[in-house]
């Protein structure tokens, strides 16, 4: 007879243990996932980021961080949030220095004198009055350089030609960007004079270069950099090839200019239950100046706006804060990003779920993210949702946040990553040709439905998606 309560007593244990574990699971209820579900279908026929990336770009136009049209651009912002009917809009400022584009040049001198199509990279240094002559030294890449004899580099040109292809997740950037980045910092260090690069682009068919920032972070530090279009590249490594020495003249009126201050715009869609309690959604508001930033990143502020509208206007406001971030200066460095981080980072834990939009404008393919285990029903729950508009989901790999909302998932926030199709992304990114008609209303509005719906089922979520301090550290959602 002393068997039954010890038995009794175990079961009564076991459930209440699983009972427990089952309370510490986050799901979304069956009411907010078919909400979710009418806001996905209702944002894919609709066209408000289509109208507001259009006002942007026809408005304002390019956004180079620091400029007159910077600070118009953020007055847009702060009027568009308005007229959008966001509850809350407001500014946080960010300083960071100020780099400035006024014109540039370049030629090949011998042995062949012809003009080089090509685009002072952010925080290179400008040449002297009438000029740099140098000869050029080539490396096929960036290692190639690393190892080189200073001595062969001292006094000279150093152009690294390094070949970017095409992949629908733009892989390849991370060989592109590190060049444009690291490149220019190792040359002067070795004692070069300037140096240039193959454009990280795919578009190689286009005399258009593409601009992009340095790693340079000390002015005094800085050498001459550019950026070649690649059949201007192209024909630099033809005439190398004829094994003579070749000099080329670079003309750069670039530089630094004190420091400048910009500020983040924010709209918020306050939350009934829990204000306090944030999912963070955003884009990048300046772009570099050759182009009107359609695609980097008009459409991602676009995206995130027209998300958060959707949502306002349900009748009921979700129960947690939808908060948009329209980012200052991300191109140079993630200025607004880290700005933003370093200011809120002591509030990671009420940031419920977030992710910045900042790969173009083509349809999101893939879902992935950094939650807590006890979170991953209800991201299956927003996958399924996902699913219908072609968006898989790849529950092994971590979610970043995107490109400034990086660095408060550094801090510890939940995040996603809502990867689009960037098979062309390269061909426009940081050119002239980054315009309007490259976005597709359609697949603009793909990309809103997912941003609502996702937004939503973490607005309504019952529990948590892990957010804390250092909570994701070494997810390895930065490689």
């Amino acid at each position: 007879m002393r068997q039954l309560p010890l038995t009794l007593l175990a079961a009564s244990l076991m459930f209440a243990i699983g009972s427990a574990h089952a309370a510490t699971q986050t799901t979304v209820p069956a009411a907010a996932v078919k909400t979710a579900e009418q806001l996905r279908d209702k944002a894919m026929n609709d066209n408000t980021a289509y109208q507001i990336v259009e006002s942007l770009t026809t408005e304002v136009g390019p956004r180079i961080a620091g400029s007159p049209a910077d600070e118009r651009g953020r007055e847009w912002a702060i009027a568009k949030f308005k007229a959008l009917g966001f509850d809350k809009v407001y500014t946080e400022q960010v300083t960071y220095p100020l780099w400035e584009r006024r014109s540039e040049h370049a030629a090949i001198v011998a042995p062949f004198p012809q003009a080089l199509d090509l685009i002072a990279l952010g925080y290179s240094a400008g040449t002297p009055k009438g000029g740099l002559t140098a000869e050029v030294v080539r490396f096929d890449s960036l290692d190639a350089l690393k190892k080189a004899d200073p001595a062969s580099v001292k006094g000279k040109i150093v152009y690294v030609d390094a070949h970017m292809q095409r992949h629908k997740d733009g892989a390849d950037y991370a060989i592109g960007s590190g060049v444009r980045v690291g490149g220019p910092v190792i040359a002067a260090k070795m004692g070069a004079a300037g140096f240039l690069l193959r454009s990280a682009g795919t578009d190689a068919n286009s005399r258009t270069p593409h601009t992009g920032v340095t790693g340079f972070t000390d002015p005094k530090e800085a050498i001459p950099a550019a950026a070649l279009s690649n059949p201007d590249a192209d024909q630099l490594t033809r005439i190398l090839g004829y094994g003579k020495p070749v000099s080329v003249k670079l003309d750069l009126d670039v530089g630094f200019n004190g420091s400048y201050t910009g500020a983040n715009v924010i709209g918020e869609v306050t939350g009934k239950k829990h204000p306090d309690q944030v999912i963070a959604i955003g884009g990048h508001l300046d772009s570099w100046d050759p182009g009107t930033g359609a695609i980097d990143d008009g459409a991602g502020v676009a995206i995130a706006m027209a998300a958060g509208k959707l949502i306002h206007d349900m009748p009921q406001r979700p129960d947690r804060t939808i908060r948009v971030i329209a980012f200052a200066n991300e191109e140079m460095g993630l200025w607004g990003g880290r700005a933003y981080a370093d200011k809120h980072a002591k509030e990671v834990s009420k940031f419920q779920l977030g992710t910045e939009s900042d790969f173009g404008a083509r349809k999101v393919w893939l879902m992935t993210a950094s939650v807590k285990p006890e979170a991953r029903g209800a991201i299956e729950q927003i996958a399924k949702v996902l699913a219908p508009i072609g968006v898989d989901y790849d529950a092994k790999k971590p979610g970043g946040g995107g490109s400034d909302l990086s660095q408060m998932h550094g801090k510890g926030m939940a995040a996603l990553s809502l990867v689009q199709d960037g098979t062309d992304y390269f061909d426009y990114h940081h050119t002239a040709n980054d315009t309007l008609d490259k976005i597709d209303p359609k697949e603009l509005a793909q990309n809103v439905a997912v941003y609502a719906a996702f937004s939503y089922m973490a607005a309504q979520a019952d529990g948590d998606f892990g957010s804390a301090p250092g909570a994701f550290a070494g997810d390895g959602a930065e490689e």
